[in-house]
């Protein structure tokens, strides 16, 4: 799009807003890359074009989405929160009624894992993946939580984890493992010596959200802040452009746990995300509390959370098959 604004062209004010409001660099990458679709789709030529029929434009493209392309509900609903920011917060323009052709969201019941299949599969977990993934089942997190821990996070006295910024921004505590004590005090003895590395190298900042690093001065290469799993590799943010180690990329942990659920024959689709449902469906089927269990998730909604009590239910819906019968 040419049309420029202050000199800045739609996807860049777009941004600076989404990082002035501290939006995660996932979902400003996601919502940048569904409004440049919503204008090749359009084939708009200049920023007025958007304010042209925009509810209309708006319900031809995710009618498309969902009748053509035949997107999940949750993909659409993501382009249609994107241009719901772009409209209300870049152009200040927020749409009325859209009414558009939409995907249907079924309810889906989450895959888990026995005690016996997460025993199978960490078993064959090796070095980092091994780690990340007890530390999700162990203490219930989502997979870009745990690779999001800080050292200063974990505290092995009260046997507790603190989850900064969580999913809807907010912090909440759980449970730490004290079986996993000993392995991450030894993984993160290897850490710290890539830290020093690092330091003596001219680097060791990590990246602080909020403006902490102004806040607080050197606390970006204070050892408390690092990440208790870091990437392999140094790497230039693409926020700052400054060189840094940042932390590992779920996706290695992913095909981490691919490989191994094949490699033990487990037929369910299983990821990171799995073992997060196991945490919580082993916790009910031990008699925890509920609403325990959905303070720990962190879950807004209570209705999210009973979705784990259908493992308590022997069989379909509780029902036990006429077969048993003969």
């Amino acid at each position: 799009m040419s049309t420029r604004n202050s000199g800045n062209d739609l996807l860049t004010d777009m941004r600076d807003l989404m990082r002035r409001l501290h939006y995660s660099i996932h979902t400003e990458r996601a919502y940048c890359d569904w409004v440049a679709r919503f204008v090749r789709f359009h084939q708009m030529k200049t920023r007025d074009a958007l304010f042209l029929n925009a509810e209309t434009s708006v319900e031809d493209f995710l009618t498309h989405l969902a009748v053509r392309d035949n997107v999940s509900a949750s993909t659409q609903n993501q382009a249609f929160n994107a241009l719901v920011f772009l409209y209300r917060r870049v152009l200040q323009r927020p749409l009325e009624n859209v009414s558009a052709a939409r995907s249907r969201g079924e309810p889906r019941v989450p895959v888990v894992l026995t005690r016996e299949e997460v025993k199978q599969v960490l078993a064959f977990l090796e070095g980092t993946s091994e780690l990340v993934v007890k530390v999700v089942y162990g203490c219930g997190l989502r997979i870009t939580e745990a690779v999001r821990l800080r050292v200063q996070d974990i505290d092995y006295g009260y046997k507790q984890v603190t989850v900064r910024n969580g999913k809807g921004n907010k912090d909440r505590v759980t449970p730490f493992p004290a079986t996993l004590e000993p392995l991450l005090k030894n993984h993160l003895e290897r850490v710290r010596a890539i830290h020093e590395q690092d330091l003596a190298a001219g680097f060791g900042a990590v990246y602080l959200p909020y403006a902490l690093a102004r806040k607080y001065p050197n606390s970006e290469v204070e050892w408390g802040w690092q990440y208790v799993f870091p990437s392999r590799k140094l790497a230039v943010d693409p926020r700052g452009g400054v060189t840094r180690r940042h932390h590992v990329d779920q996706s290695v942990v992913n095909k981490a746990i691919r490989q191994v659920v094949r490699r033990v024959g487990i037929t369910k689709k299983v990821s990171a995300h799995t073992f997060r449902h196991s945490f919580a469906t082993h916790l009910l089927q031990r008699g925890t509390d509920i609403r325990t269990i959905q303070s720990l998730l962190g879950h807004k909604d209570l209705q999210t959370t009973m979705i784990y009590t259908h493992v308590l239910k022997q069989g379909g819906e509780g029902v036990v098959s006429p077969l048993e019968d003969l």
